[in-house]
């Protein structure tokens, strides 16, 4: 375990220059911890898909962290399908200052966030979002919700007037458009068709 927290640790500093982020080492530290957590309750949650740690280091943690790039300084999020943690607890650790809520539809993967979450303020509702009341927050992210493409427009109806910042490929462009959604597009660092979505009502 401690080498892949260490091969996870290196490739988040060889790679956060792609990503235009700054990571002190303290912070890449936190990160280790982490993953290092995340691997230990990911074989009987399956919180993420098996990767090695260079693949969580830049897909999972780094495409993550994206966000910060759009999250003022306090900013109250809301975070859907919270699932291992991701996009939101790898922005936590690198920026306390944020005001979080974490929803996930399962218990069990809402177990690990709380264990996952200890160090910080956050508030964890373990139902689905359509039975939680809508947020009054500053942002909604979203990156792994169960059926997302089905979901999105009820997804969309609950965030009313918040920031959305959603994870996704072409065809959640085209869904916006759709629905007459003003957005942008970040095309994702090291990938062809992913992208992160901020969208506005």
């Amino acid at each position: 375990m401690l080498r892949s927290v260490n091969t996870f640790e290196q490739s988040l500093v060889e790679n956060i220059g792609s990503f235009d982020l700054d990571l002190p080492a303290k912070t890449v530290t936190r990160l280790g911890e982490y993953y290092s957590l995340l691997t230990r309750w990911n074989d009987r949650l399956h919180l993420v898909a098996p990767c090695t740690p260079e693949e969580f280091a830049v897909r999972h943690v780094l495409e993550s962290l994206m966000l910060l790039n759009h999250l003022l300084h306090g900013a109250r999020v809301v975070d859907v399908g919270s699932g291992g943690g991701l996009p939101i607890i790898p922005c936590l650790i690198a920026r306390p200052d944020l005001q979080a809520t974490l929803i996930e539809s399962s218990q069990k993967k809402a177990v690990f966030l709380r264990e996952a979450t200890r160090a910080f303020q956050v508030t964890i509702i373990a139902r689905p979002f359509e039975q939680v009341d809508p947020p009054s927050v500053d942002f909604v992210t979203c990156r792994a919700l169960d059926q997302f493409m089905q979901k999105l427009p009820a997804l969309l109806e609950w965030a009313g007037e918040s920031t959305l910042l959603l994870f996704g490929g072409e065809r959640l462009g085209e869904e916006l458009r759709k629905a007459n959604v003003n957005f942008e597009s970040f095309l994702i660092p090291r990938s062809e068709k992913r992208y992160l979505f901020l969208a506005t009502d």
